[in-house]
């Protein structure tokens, strides 16, 4: 076996349409908690008979949004005043 065919075996291939175990992999998340994603329509997926499948693309673009929501949601945050403290509401 060449060099280069012995070094592909070490490195799992990423492929464009994953099944749960790739993806979940691929997110860094368990199978269970991508299957709940999946099956409440969280995460961008599509079923092949009655499997899961997962294209990364759509992933990629789905974590692209959701890190955009954050970063968007940590800008309306209330910033710390001069004393290191966050401000507090009033209360009514």
């Amino acid at each position: 076996m060449r060099t280069a065919e012995k070094r592909n075996l070490l490195v799992p291939e990423i492929r464009e349409v994953m099944d749960i175990r790739q993806a979940s992999d691929y997110l860094g998340i368990s199978p269970d908690t991508l299957y709940k994603y999946a099956s409440e329509g969280f995460i961008p997926a599509f079923k092949l008979g009655n499997r899961w499948r997962f294209k990364r693309s759509r992933m990629d673009e789905w974590m692209d949004r959701q890190s955009d929501r954050q970063a968007g949601s940590l800008a309306d945050t209330p910033t710390m005043d001069a004393s290191g403290k966050k401000p507090v509401k009033a209360a009514l």
